[in-house]
């Protein structure tokens, strides 16, 4: 069998968020034979040294993969520059990479999916990042996984090949954007992913994620989506750096292997539209979504 990709898994000062990602990467078609490598970043103040050293803990006592290796960070990076420099540091060892934080919760198929597409299109030049989240849409009759323009964050793989197009620097994409590209980057003006890299460069958010979407976008690139999601993210629980506390994105991981891929490289129009049919009705009705601001506020 051909190797298979790393996992990179990032984790801070969450450690039941931690446990709960690792048992269920543990319970992975495929965990016995992966390495994981366990990115532990170190605290930005005193009061998150006791969380972080809890995390460490159970980053040190972690089993059930090929091997486990846990690297420590001496001083704080941030999510951002944790990530980009251990997603560059083992695409540049083993040419590709599965990526999770630590609050991704995983099918026991998860792992199998994605080492099963990294393998397929290893050199399809236009397929640049392989998504594991996906949004309980509404449409029943998508194949099981398609192609699709925006890349999710929550759990993703990537090749070598395509993170050599990640671009940093916000100014030289805003550059490279116009008005119908905003519109199409932005699904239509269904989701604020321009907002993002709009606050990204007023330095609102550090997000590393907004500027990798831009740098497939760009390039013309197109992800990989299951209809049925693999993960959910149990972070949005008021406890993240970067996430507030919400249910909209809550969905039950599909329990089953995806089996069928895309022969042809395109966007999948149906995925499409029910993907901007989600995100245009999200936040449900005026009254849903002052309950929502409450709640916020008040957690």
């Amino acid at each position: 069998m051909q190797q298979l990709a790393p996992i990179a898994l990032f984790v801070y000062n969450r450690p039941d968020h931690t446990r709960r990602t690792i048992i269920h990467l543990q319970k992975n078609t495929l965990a016995d034979e992966s390495r994981l490598y366990i990115f532990c970043d170190a605290p930005k103040t005193d009061a998150d040294k006791a969380k972080v050293n809890e995390v460490r803990e159970i980053a040190k006592e972690t089993t059930g993969f090929k091997t486990v290796k846990v690297i420590l960070r001496d001083h704080n990076l941030g999510l951002a520059e944790s990530i980009i420099s251990g997603v560059t540091q083992l695409v540049y060892e083993y040419g590709k990479v599965i990526v999770f934080e630590d609050d991704l919760l995983s099918s026991p198929y998860t792992l199998q999916y994605f080492n099963e597409a990294l393998t397929r299109y290893a050199t399809e030049e236009k397929v640049m990042h392989i998504g594991a989240y996906m949004y309980n849409l509404k449409e029943k009759e998508l194949p099981e996984s398609f192609f699709y323009r925006a890349a999710s964050s929550w759990g993703w793989a990537t090749w070598a090949r395509a993170w050599n197009s990640f671009e940093p620097d916000i100014d030289k994409l805003i550059a490279r954007f116009d008005t119908l590209g905003i519109l199409r980057f932005s699904i239509e003006g269904k989701m604020n992913f321009w907002k993002q890299i709009q606050e990204f460069k007023a330095g609102k958010n550090n997000s590393w994620a907004i500027r990798w979407y831009a740098s497939i976008f760009l390039k013309g690139g197109l992800t990989l989506n299951p209809a049925r999601s693999l993960i959910n993210n149990i972070g949005h629980d008021g406890t993240g750096v970067h996430s507030n506390r919400e249910n909209m994105y809550d969905v039950h991981i599909s329990q089953q292997p995806v089996k069928k891929f895309p022969d042809i490289i395109t966007e999948n129009e149906k995925a499409y539209n029910a993907i901007k049919h989600f995100l245009a009705h999200r936040k449900g009705n005026l009254w849903q979504r002052a309950v929502r601001f409450v709640k916020q506020k008040v957690a």
